[in-house]
C-alpha cells in the first residue's frame, strides 16, 4: 500500500532550516487578558488600568527586557512600559486607558545585554573571581552604545567610557554597577532579538457601562387611577425619588405603539377588553412601529423633555429594544419578506411552549428580502434614539437574534457613538451568554436570580471573577424584573429582600430593580415565578410610601457603593470563612488596596444566624494576631477587632447583613 501524500495544511514535521533561523528565539505565550487569541476585545472602562501578564523567556540565563505597547486604535503612536518579572517566568506590566473606544497592546521582549553583562559581572565580583576581562567587554558595550547615538546621549556615553577607562577595578565595577550608568545604556539598547506578540484588542467604555444602579418602571403606571394612563409628564413626579434612592439609570420597557390584534389582557388573558392597554412588547400599530412614541405617553417633545429633566437629576434614561412586532405592526405590509409566513398565508407567531405569545411575531433575519434591509432599518432604529439623547439600550433576547447580527450593529453604533451602552437581557446557556459579550455587549442579565444557597453564590461570584468571564462578561444584578417574581421572595417578607437587595449591590457594581421591590411586592400567581396581575398587561398604580418600605435600606446601599470604588465592579470578590451556611461572608478590596469591604448575608430570613469568622489580615499583610478598625457602612459604627478569628449575629428582625469597611490599626 503507497501512503497518501500529504497535504499543504498537513503537519510536517521536517521544517526547513530557513524557516527556522526566522523563529523567534524570544518566546511570548499565556498573555492575558485576551479573548479566542484576540478574535474579541477584552473590556474596560475609562481610567482603569488595564494588567497584563505573559509568560516570556528563552534559552541560556541572558536578562530580557520586556515591555508591554499600547495605543488607541486611531492613534498612530505606541505608548510602552515595563513589565516586572514576577519570577518562572512570569511578567507583569499595565496600561492606563483614558478614552472611549477601541484599544490595542501587545508585548516586545528582547535580550538585554548590558543588564546581562552587570547581572554576569555582579555574580562573579561577589564570588571574589576576577573580572578584567568583564570589565573590558563593559567598556566596549559602552563604547559601541556611544559611537551608535548622537547628540547629548553620545557625549555622555562617551564622557562614561572615559570615565570608566581611568578607575581601578573595584570602582568600575561599583560604576558599571550603579543605576545612572544602567539608565544610560537602555536608551541604547539596540535590541537583540527583539520579538513581538500579536495585537490585541480592547473595547474601552464609559465608567457606566461596569457601575451603575437601574431602576425599571413602566411610565403608564405613574398614574393615580388603573383608569388613567400614565404619561411621560407624569414620570417627572417620580424623578427626584428615584435620583435620592441613588439610582443612575431609568430604565423604561417598550414606549411604542401596541398592536390590537390578539392583544394580551390581564393576567396574560387571551382576551383583552376594549381599554386593556396590552403588553408593551407587542410592539406597533397603524401608529408606527419601533421609531414611534405611544400616543398616551406623550409627544416626541414631552420625551425630549422628561430626557433633559432625568439628566437634570443625575439620571439616563435606558430604552428596550425588543426586535418583535405585533400583527399590526406597519412592516407587515411595507416588508413582508422580513417574516416568516405559513403555507395557509397565516403568520407565525411566537412561542416558547407551553407559552404563546399571539400578539408577537418575530422577523426573519436571513430572510431573502431582509438582508441588508432589515438589518440596515434596526441599526438606524437605534441610532434614532440616541440622536434623541438616549444612550443606554437594554435588548430584549438577543439570544434568539443572530450573532452576527450583534457583532455588527454593536460596532456600527459604536463607531459613531462610543458612549452607547448595550445590556443583554440573556437567560440562556453560559457559551451564549458569554458570546454576547464577545461581540460586544456592555453587560448582561444573569443566573443571580436563581442562586440562592451558600453554594450557590459563592461558586458564581467566584466564577464570575475568573477566566474568560472577567475579561468578557460584566454581570448586572437585577433582582427582580417583570417577568421574574423569585420565589425566595414570595414568603420571606421585608428582610428576603433586603437579603437580595444587598447581595446584588455589593456583589456587582452593576445592579437593577423593578418598581415595587422597594415596597416588597411579591404576590405571585399560583406555583410560578410570576407577579400575580402583572404590570404588563394593565395599568398599575404604586404608593411609593407604603409602610414597610426599604426605600431607606436602598439609598444607603447604593450610598455606599458610590463611597467605596471596592464596590464599582464585580472584580475582585473573595469568598472568606464563616462557619455556617446560613451566612455568606466576602470582601472586596480596591486595586490600590486602600478600600476594602466586608459584607456578612445572612441567606435565612426567618431566623437568627451565628458564626465565627476570618478576619483576612492576610491581605493586608498583617499577622493573625494583629489588631484592626471596623465601622458598620449602615450605621455609622466603629470599633477595634483583634485577631483574626472573630463572632457574629446576625438578627433578620433587624438587619440580615453587616457591611464593615476594615483598615488597619
Amino acid at each position: 500500500m503507497t501512503a497518501e501524500k500529504p497535504t499543504e495544511l498537513s503537519y510536517n514535521p521536517h521544517m526547513p532550516l530557513s524557516q527556522a533561523l526566522l523563529l523567534p528565539r524570544i518566546v511570548i505565550e499565556n498573555i492575558m487578558p485576551t479573548l479566542e487569541g484576540g478574535q474579541f476585545a477584552v473590556k474596560a472602562v475609562v481610567g482603569q488600568d488595564v494588567v497584563v501578564t505573559a509568560k516570556v523567556f528563552a534559552d541560556g540565563h541572558d536578562k530580557l527586557a520586556v515591555r508591554v505597547r499600547w495605543r488607541a486604535e486611531d492613534e498612530d503612536v505606541w505608548q510602552s512600559a515595563v513589565m516586572n518579572d514576577l519570577g518562572n517566568n512570569g511578567w507583569q506590566g499595565q496600561f492606563r486607558v483614558h478614552s472611549q473606544g477601541p484599544y490595542l497592546f501587545c508585548i516586545e521582549a528582547w535580550i538585554d545585554q548590558f543588564a546581562s553583562f552587570r547581572y554576569e559581572l555582579e555574580k562573579k565580583h561577589a564570588a571574589a573571581v576576577p573580572v578584567s576581562l568583564e570589565l573590558q567587554e563593559g567598556r566596549i558595550h559602552v563604547q559601541q552604545a556611544a559611537e551608535r547615538s548622537e547628540g547629548q546621549l553620545s557625549e555622555q556615553l562617551a564622557a562614561l567610557h572615559h570615565e570608566l577607562s581611568g578607575l581601578l577595578e573595584t570602582e568600575q565595577v561599583a560604576l558599571f554597577l550603579h543605576q545612572r550608568s544602567a539608565d544610560l545604556m537602555v536608551r541604547v539598547d539596540h535590541r537583540a532579538y527583539l520579538s513581538l506578540s500579536p495585537e490585541y484588542p480592547v473595547d474601552v467604555e464609559r465608567e457606566l457601562a461596569q457601575f451603575a444602579s437601574w431602576y425599571e418602571l413602566f411610565p403608564r403606571s405613574i398614574t393615580d387611577s388603573p383608569e388613567r394612563h400614565g404619561t411621560f409628564k407624569d414620570v417627572h413626579s417620580r424623578l427626584a425619588m428615584i435620583q435620592d434612592m441613588g439610582f443612575d439609570v431609568l430604565y423604561f420597557p417598550p414606549i411604542h405603539p401596541i398592536g390590537r390584534s390578539y392583544r394580551k389582557g390581564p393576567n396574560n388573558s387571551l382576551t383583552a377588553g376594549p381599554d386593556d392597554p396590552g403588553s408593551p412588547y407587542a410592539i406597533g400599530s397603524e401608529e408606527g412601529g419601533h421609531d414611534a412614541i405611544h400616543q398616551q405617553l406623550g409627544t416626541r417633545e414631552d420625551f425630549r423633555r422628561l430626557v433633559a429633566a432625568a439628566a437634570a437629576h443625575g439620571l439616563e434614561i435606558a430604552l428596550d429594544f425588543a426586535i418583535q412586532c405585533s400583527q399590526d405592526h406597519p412592516w407587515l405590509k411595507q416588508h413582508p419578506g422580513w417574516f416568516n409566513w405559513r403555507p395557509d398565508g397565516t403568520i407565525k407567531y411566537a412561542e416558547n411552549p407551553p407559552k404563546k405569545y399571539q400578539d408577537i411575531v418575530n422577523v426573519d433575519f436571513y430572510a431573502p428580502e431582509a438582508i441588508p434591509s432589515l438589518w440596515v432599518e434596526l441599526r438606524d432604529i437605534v441610532v434614532g434614539w440616541v440622536e434623541e439623547g438616549v444612550k443606554i439600550f437594554r435588548v430584549d433576547n438577543p439570544h434568539t437574534k443572530p450573532l452576527p447580527f450583534w457583532q455588527w450593529l454593536i460596532a456600527d453604533v459604536r463607531a459613531l457613538y462610543p458612549e452607547v451602552i448595550f445590556l443583554a437581557e440573556a437567560f440562556t446557556t453560559p457559551a451564549m451568554m458569554a458570546r454576547l459579550g464577545k461581540v460586544g455587549y456592555s453587560q448582561s442579565y444573569t443566573y443571580f436570580t436563581w442562586r440562592n444557597t451558600k453554594a450557590e453564590l459563592a461558586t458564581y461570584f467566584t466564577e464570575l471573577n475568573e477566566s474568560p468571564w472577567r475579561e468578557c462578561y460584566r454581570p448586572n444584578f437585577f433582582v427582580n424584573t417583570p417577568d421574574i417574581n423569585p420565589a425566595f421572595l414570595h414568603e420571606s417578607g421585608r428582610p428576603g429582600f433586603l437579603i437580595r437587595a444587598v447581595l446584588a449591590t455589593m456583589g456587582s457594581g452593576l445592579w437593577g430593580m423593578y418598581s415595587g421591590f422597594e415596597l416588597c411586592e411579591s404576590a405571585p400567581v399560583p406555583g410560578k415565578e410570576e407577579y400575580l396581575d402583572s404590570e404588563k398587561y394593565e395599568i398599575r398604580p404604586r404608593d411609593f410610601n407604603a409602610p414597610g418600605n426599604i426605600i431607606a435600606e436602598i439609598a444607603q446601599l447604593n450610598r455606599i457603593r458610590r463611597q467605596n470604588p471596592a464596590l464599582h465592579t464585580h472584580l475582585g470578590l473573595k469568598v472568606y470563612n464563616a462557619w455556617n451556611d446560613n451566612i455568606l461572608y466576602f470582601g472586596k478590596r480596591s486595586a490600590d488596596g486602600s478600600n476594602f469591604i466586608l459584607v456578612a448575608v445572612s441567606l435565612d430570613p426567618h431566623n437568627v444566624q451565628e458564626a465565627i469568622f476570618e478576619l483576612p489580615l492576610w491581605e493586608m499583610g498583617l499577622p493573625d494576631h494583629a489588631s484592626a478598625q471596623g465601622e458598620d457602612l449602615m450605621n455609622g459604627h466603629r470599633w477595634t477587632w483583634y485577631g483574626k478569628q472573630q463572632f457574629m449575629r446576625i438578627d433578620p428582625a433587624y438587619q440580615p447583613f453587616g457591611i464593615w469597611r476594615i483598615t488597619a490599626s
